[in-house]
């Protein structure tokens, strides 16, 4: 059954449960009936019985809170965006506690005027940077704020794969080495509130081009059009690319992975991160999840 969104923000999590199932009244009656035997909610009663599954449980509490939500294995939705389609378990819940410290501490806090984006490091490519960058992004979206993730690592590149964003030409190398392009930033249907800016094609000069003053000129003029801006950068281990990056967008963390970055590396990226002038630095993360 096609489900629609237009109304079912006035229903119970029980009635869009059972419009969703096309539930008869003989087996809502059994639904009622083992809620109330086993003292469990509704939809839990329904997953039991085998008249819905998880991910319908998911979707109408998604509508009852006007929750951005994409189930798991729609298409063009990887797994790896957790806050998209498990935004209920703990994965999720963790993202938006980051997100809540970051306004707090970045976007609105009293060092918050010079803040501009927010830039995600990471020591060494593996550490899960894309992965909680594009969540984080995610997480900002589902507030209902315009929201930008720009893929800024032009070395290994990855925000195109996780919200399947059909490889091009044109992307972010392409309007830094000066090339009049157009829609180059990508709407993501399933967030309506999300929008992703790819590397495009790979550059041979990453560095320079990050270097160059077109980089301060697009990050203004983002900034005039969103509410907030996530900005995935490269490993610190192929080069300064990411502390320059950190310092013109005017925020930064540093993100480690539990068992696989080295305290030495995440350290020095941290020391580089600190000194990036008037920048905040927003503290670091230890990914636990991918």
């Amino acid at each position: 059954m096609q489900k629609s969104a237009d109304s079912n923000t006035d229903k119970s999590i029980g009635n869009i449960i059972a419009e969703t199932n096309q539930l008869t009244p003989e087996q809502i009656h059994q639904v009622l009936e083992h809620q109330r035997t086993r003292g469990v909610k509704f939809g839990e009663a329904a997953v039991e019985l085998g008249f819905a599954k998880r991910e319908d449980v998911l979707w109408a509490l998604a509508q009852q809170f006007h929750y951005p939500y994409a189930a798991e294995g729609r298409k063009n939705i990887s797994a790896e965006l957790v806050v998209a389609t498990s935004p209920f378990d703990s994965t999720a819940e963790f993202f938006r506690d980051i997100r809540s410290q970051i306004i707090t501490d970045v976007f609105t806090g009293k060092n918050a005027s010079g803040a501009v984006a927010l830039a995600v490091c990471s020591p060494d490519v593996g550490d899960g940077k894309s992965f909680f960058a594009a969540n984080l992004a995610a997480a900002f979206s589902q507030l209902g704020a315009r929201t930008l993730l720009v893929d800024a690592d032009m070395r290994t590149p990855r925000q195109h794969e996780i919200f399947s964003v059909p490889e091009a030409t044109s992307g972010l190398s392409s309007i830094l080495a000066g090339r009049s392009e157009t829609n180059v930033i990508r709407p993501i249907d399933a967030l309506p509130s999300l929008y992703v800016l790819p590397v495009g094609v790979t550059p041979p000069n990453p560095l320079e081009l990050v270097l160059r003053p077109a980089f301060d000129l697009l990050l203004s003029e983002l900034i005039q059009k969103f509410d907030y801006i996530i900005v995935d950068t490269p490993a610190a281990s192929h080069g300064a690319d990411a502390r320059v990056i950190a310092a013109k967008c005017g925020a930064s963390l540093a993100l480690s992975r539990k068992g696989v970055s080295k305290s030495a590396s995440l350290k020095a990226l941290v020391q580089h991160l600190k000194k990036g002038g008037n920048s905040i630095f927003a503290g670091t993360i230890l990914n636990d999840f991918n």
